[in-house]
């Protein structure tokens, strides 16, 4: 019996060696002759190189490949070779008008197509300077285009034409967490609190319902608190060619003009996501310290837009999306029971759009609050900016109801170097419980970076308002709760809304964000500050300076120093607190880090120690005075876990576990999987079917399940996006010939990609005909699936991949199907070594090659073959 390993070794240098030799010397060529006395064969008759004989020629057919534009890919798909009508012995790329539509022609350059074979493939020729190329041996199609036909593109951003909508499907996502508590006195507190979206994408078009819930139990009361509501049901789809975004059902006013509110109606939006990265605005962030692990819960008006499971120490949280805008009610809720909130003001940058565009926002519908259902009068608001020059933005914007009316014009000014400024005006006149109120607000926005001074002003805003000046949310928690907020008893506990707060006379805002960057000294300082004076009642505000700074001592690298101060006041409610944490590595990757915390009159001191312990899995544990901690996370293929846990001076004790994670269902398959935006833009890839393939986005690899179904979750909506095969931890028996896939999905959009994956075992076979001759030389096999799994060299030997137990193959040469052969039933236990004596029995003769789909899986194009 042959020995494997020796036939693999020596046939396979003779076979592509040889083959290169010839084909290299021939380059430029038309057709190729090809001298076989190079090729140390036995039998020099019985060879079919009919595929490698002319320079770049592809055998008609269709075939799937990556799509370059320019060297940019854009997406895989089928691509059909057909032979010129001047050429019948060629072959040349067909670009269907579905692939025309993704190159991103300019409107002058689409009017210059012509077409050929009956309008179905685009002719090259109509486009001067456009080249079109096939290439087998990567299984991709190079399109180069000359600049000036195309749409404005970026390294990572494609114009609308490209952007992928994604297929059908419905999905299910969810955010929760588990609290259990134990104290001293045998009472024992249960708690689940979660949120998540349920939704369905048709088309375009993506249908979502947000929930959100709480419960709290405890040995003394069988339930208390039990709450589940659904938040939102909407609709919503991107418009394209207006770069805006259409929402229906129940939404809230994302306005650069008026205050936030919950509505149910229509808005149209332009969406700066929609533009490239450069020119999108910016998204809040939230800065605090935890005292101990803790769950962090953030909101507007009732809503929960995020929640998460931080460890002791500062946190930072900066990936909230950047269409929220407004006060932000956070809610830090402690393991040992404490609680502690505060409210941000979230700011944008200065009004200002690029020459000539014009942004707008425009909705309507009836106001709705999330406690009491419908809240007011039908209400119609509409806003724009416009930019009349290189320096200059004009912008304004009114809303009004039956009762209520407010009107705003303002103007954005570019400094160049000084930065940028804007200033607007807003008069408002409303009828609220038989009082007629009018006044106005005047706002100043500024934004700075300093790039030689490494600063920047993210943003620093200052809003003055009269004493009768009231905005649309002011005016209908008046209309609901009263005057000043006596009528409906407003619960500042809520679970959900902790935005209680007594209702106008707001007199001045000012809000300030600032980073600096020393280099020399290897340290960071970031401000943020936010103040809120009313007329007619105390202040609130709340500031946070946080310095970090990187230093050496001694032997002892990339130590860090950190100083984190914060100081919170509204109405009644004072708490000032700072964290003092020195860190140094410890280890491969640990650090140990020594904390001095004051919270609330209180002084503690503490060590925590942090370090990965794979890819996937991470922990940290702490140690004070009186308490002892652990966190631990675990970055999983269907949900992302965190664990905590917690004992404290007095026997109490408390254990937390949460996890975020979702399902996806296409008609392609399903899959369960981790994600942190609920609701939000995704890619299933399929691996053939084959099991536990690692594929990766950007960060932790996803295995495949089953079905060979993977989810990628938190992808960016209109942005380049690869999604690959993370070759270096793949299973032994598993190969992938195609290991990277590129697409722009639109927002919430559940993308699908194929990628050629080969499941088998590995081993060398030599193939015999009917009447024991062998296959010629240079013969392919394919499996069911029609992926390649071998070329056959000199004799019949062939080295195959993707061998599974009682499967069929197919041999083709000469542009045709011409045997199948038929692998073994019961494959050795301890592996192939030895080579496989595999018979081909003959296709008949007059069967046609599209009829065996048993053996094949999917139809093979017979159009253009040839015998």
């Amino acid at each position: 019996m042959l020995n494997a390993s020796k036939i693999k070794k020596s046939l396979r240098p003779s076979l592509f060696g040889g083959l290169m030799a010839v084909v290299g010397t021939a380059l430029g060529a038309g057709d190729i002759e090809f001298n076989t006395d190079v090729l140390d064969l036995v039998d020099r008759t019985n060879i079919d190189l009919s595929q490698f004989a002319r320079s770049g020629f592809i055998l008609p057919g269709t075939y799937s490949m990556l799509v370059q534009i320019n060297s940019q890919p854009i997406s895989e798909q089928s691509v059909a070779f057909y032979p010129p009508d001047n050429d019948p012995k060629g072959s040349q790329a067909c670009v269907s008008r579905g692939l025309v539509d993704q190159l991103g022609l300019k409107a002058s350059g689409a009017a210059k197509l012509t077409w050929w074979k009956g309008g179905e493939c685009l002719d090259i020729q109509g486009l001067p300077g456009m080249e079109v190329s096939g290439d087998l041996a990567s299984s991709t199609l190079n399109i180069n285009l000359p600049q000036a036909y195309l749409e404005y593109s970026a390294i990572n951003w494609d114009p609308p034409s490209r952007w992928d909508e994604g297929v059908p499907g419905l999905l299910i996502d969810y955010n929760v967490t588990a609290l259990s508590s134990h104290q001293k006195n045998d009472s024992v507190r249960n708690n689940f609190s979660g949120n998540g979206t349920v939704g369905a994408n048709a088309g375009a078009w993506r249908l979502r319902a947000d929930w959100q819930g709480r419960v709290d139990r405890d040995r003394e009361e069988a339930s208390r608190h039990p709450k589940l509501e659904w938040s939102r049901y909407y609709a919503y789809r991107a418009i394209p060619a207006l770069k805006a975004r259409l929402v229906l059902g129940e939404d809230y006013l994302y306005s650069d003009l008026f205050d936030s509110f919950r509505f149910t109606g229509a808005a149209l939006n332009s969406d700066e996501s929609q533009l490239p990265p450069n020119l999108r605005g910016y998204a809040p962030e939230i800065v605090g310290v935890a005292k101990t692990n803790a769950r962090v819960i953030i909101s507007q008006q009732g809503r929960v837009l995020y929640e998460t499971l931080v460890a002791a120490g500062p946190f930072r949280i900066q990936d909230l999306h950047d269409a929220v805008s407004g006060r932000l009610d956070v809610r830090v809720e402690e393991q040992d029971g404490s609680v502690h909130t505060f409210q941000i003001d979230t700011a944008g940058v200065p009004y200002l759009t690029r020459p000539g565009q014009v942004r707008y926002k425009l909705a309507t519908g009836r106001p709705s609050n999330l406690q009491y259902g419908g809240d007011g009068d039908f209400f119609g608001s509409g806003e724009f900016s416009w930019g009349i020059s290189n320096g200059w933005s004009l912008y304004g914007g009114g809303i009004t109801d039956n009762n209520y009316r407010a009107m705003s014009v303002g103007a954005g000014r570019d400094l160049l170097a000084f930065g940028a400024v804007s200033l607007d005006a807003t008069q408002s006149h409303a009828s609220v419980w038989n009082e007629t109120l009018s006044g106005k607000s005047y706002r100043l926005q500024y934004s700075k970076k300093f790039e030689q001074y490494d600063s920047q002003v993210t943003f620093a805003g200052y809003r003055f308002s009269e004493k009768n000046y009231l905005s649309m949310s002011e005016y209908l928690d008046a209309r609901h709760y009263g005057r000043n907020g006596e009528l409906a008893g407003l619960d500042r506990d809520s679970e959900f809304h902790t935005s209680w707060r007594p209702i106008g006379g707001s007199k001045a805002l000012y809000t300030a964000t600032v980073n600096k960057q020393f280099r020399d000294l290897g340290a960071t300082v970031y401000l943020s500050y936010n103040k809120q004076t009313y007329w007619e009642r105390s202040a609130t505000q709340r500031w946070n300076v946080s310095v970090s700074r990187y230093f050496n001592v001694g032997s002892v690298k990339n130590m860090s120093l950190s100083l984190n101060m914060y100081r919170t006041q509204e109405y009644n409610y004072k708490d000032n607190g700072m964290a003092l944490t020195v860190s140094l590595p410890l280890g491969r990757s640990g650090t140990l880090s020594l904390d001095a915390n004051r919270a609330a009159g209180n002084n503690s001191f503490s060590t925590r120690y942090s370090d990965r312990l794979d890819e996937r899995n991470s922990y940290q544990l702490s140690a004070s005075d009186n308490a002892a901690s652990g966190y631990l996370s675990h970055v999983g293929d269907q949900a992302d876990i965190d664990l905590a846990a917690s004992k404290r001076e007095g026997n109490y004790t408390s254990l937390s576990v949460s996890a975020r994670g979702g399902g996806t269902l296409t008609p392609y398959g399903a899959a369960l999987h981790r994600t942190n935006s609920t609701g939000g833009t995704r890619l299933m890839v399929d691996t053939a079917g084959v099991p536990d393939v690692p594929v990766r986005g950007y960060g932790t690899p996803t295995r495949s399940n089953a079905f060979g179904k993977a989810v990628i979750s938190d992808i960016g909506s209109y942005q380049r996006t690869a999604a690959s095969v993370d070759l270096e931890s793949l299973p032994s028996n598993v190969e992938a010939t195609q290991s990277v896939t590129q697409l722009t999905l639109t927002e919430g959009a559940i993308g699908y990609r194929f990628l050629d994956v080969i499941s088998g075992e590995k081993a060398m076979a030599v193939l015999r005909l009917p009447d024991g001759s062998s296959p010629p030389f240079g013969a392919t096999v394919k499996n069911v699936k029609q992926q390649d799994t071998g070329i056959v060299n000199d004799g019949g030997n062939v080295y195959l991949s993707g061998i599974q137990a009682g499967e069929e193959m197919i041999v083709s040469w000469g542009g045709a199907e011409r045997c199948i052969l038929t692998l073994p039933g019961v494959l050795p236990a301890n592996g192939l070594t030895d080579a496989l004596q595999l018979g081909c029995r003959t296709v008949a003769t007059d069967q046609s090659l599209s009829e065996p789909a048993t053996l094949t899986g999917k139809p093979i194009d017979t159009e253009n073959t040839s015998s």
